[in-house]
């Protein structure tokens, strides 16, 4: 009778045992394909870097597998972001996550209207140096505000794969980015377009990030400045144009100041568990009420400030018919969102705000009041009743 301790093998044995016959079948099949293989003995004498590092910085033997994940993403991370892998596409990539490129392609956009729909002649020149001055000044509003904001977009889902959230830039580096290209901007608008736009550029630098960033975290009143800010960059494009502001670009700034509360309510109702988390004091977060009434109220306010257009010559008269089915629809969705306030309903309303924009925008560059042109519904309504005859 063979005893069973007999049979017992000591930990060490089996591993001496587990590696030989691992080292056997490694060796044969390296033999049949001709390769160099190195000795059991020359494996067995290098550390695994990982688990070193793992074990060294743990007090437990045992590596837990979050951990050890989590290690080597730390490890991934860093390698990935240091100096010697920064590529040129990598940095590229980077800076357009801070200046939020599709924010400030929306800012270009309507600045390229606010130009388009002054009364004088383009001057491509200056107005590619507008475009170029003002996408500057977004970026460097937007890097700002992302580097004041690291520990509140760390505690939001939407936020918290940005740049600096990740560390993938360096804070310092973040803010030496928004210096260089807001100071760069503000030179561009005021040498090579002018003064007053500008001027309108350094408001808009000082609103967002001295004012609105802050005022996020104290009071709801940051959506009005918000809206300020957004409303803006229209009137950069035209006071790039003509060198002032009339009644024309206030019309402009009222569409962009409007749209922004139904855009922005919209998106917050289904973000509010992230904002009440992060401390932003957000309407759909502090008083719902108020967020659902300032939704209806400047959507319809839409529909006035489109008639107002015509009524000033800076459109004719046919925007105000043709927009006026968009902005309804508009409206409708607003009215849905005030009676229902689900996310459904803010869903939908939000989606249409990102189709909105663009279709008034283009429907008012289509439209504009030409000054050796008769407006097309005036015409034919004067055709229809025609003055009487006085002799």
């Amino acid at each position: 009778m063979i005893r069973a301790s007999s049979l017992l093998l000591t930990s060490g044995s089996c591993l001496h045992l587990q590696k030989s016959i691992v080292h056997r079948h490694v060796m044969r099949a390296a033999a049949s394909k001709k390769l160099e293989v190195p000795g059991i003995e020359e494996i067995t004498k290098k550390k695994p870097v990982v688990l070193t590092t793992v074990t060294q910085n743990s007090p437990s033997p045992l590596v837990n597998q979050d951990t050890l994940l989590k290690v080597a993403s730390e490890e991934i991370t860093k390698n990935a972001n240091s100096p010697q892998s920064m590529t040129p596409a990598k940095l590229t990539n980077h800076y357009s996550s801070l200046a939020k490129f599709r924010l400030t392609g929306l800012v270009v956009c309507s600045a390229v209207t606010g130009y388009a729909m002054a009364p004088l002649p383009t001057n491509f020149t200056t107005l590619g140096l507008c475009l170029l001055g003002t996408a500057l000044t977004s970026a460097s509003a937007n890097t700002i505000n992302q580097f004041f904001e690291v520990p509140f977009d760390s505690q939001m889902a939407r936020t918290s794969n940005r740049v600096l959230v990740r560390g993938l830039l360096s804070p310092l580096h973040a803010v030496s980015f928004a210096a260089v290209s807001g100071t760069t901007g503000l030179i561009i608008l005021n040498y090579g377009v002018n003064g007053v736009c500008a001027s309108l550029g350094a408001l808009t630098l000082a609103l967002y990030t001295l004012v609105y960033t802050p005022m996020k975290r104290s009071s709801i009143a940051n959506t009005w400045v918000g809206s300020i800010v957004g409303a803006l960059p229209p009137l950069m494009g035209y006071a790039g144009c003509t060198g002032y502001l009339d009644a024309g670009a206030m019309v402009l700034g009222g569409v962009l100041y409007a749209w922004q509360f139904p855009h922005f309510n919209a998106l917050s109702w289904n973000l509010r568990s992230d904002y009440s988390r992060a401390g932003y004091r957000m309407m759909a977060v502090t008083n719902p009420d108020l967020c659902r009434r300032t939704t209806l109220r400047h959507t319809a306010a839409l529909i006035g400030i489109c008639s107002t257009a015509p009524l000033i010559g800076l459109t004719t008269w046919t925007f105000a018919l043709d927009s006026l089915p968009v902005n309804l629809y508009f409206l409708i969705l607003a009215w849905r969102f005030y009676r229902h306030s689900d996310s459904s309903s803010s869903r939908k309303l939000f989606r249409m705000s990102l189709a909105h924009l663009p279709i008034i925008m283009i429907l008012m560059l289509v439209h504009k009041k030409k000054e050796d042109s008769e407006d097309w519904l005036l015409k034919t309504i004067r055709g229809l009743f025609p003055a009487p005859y006085h002799s």
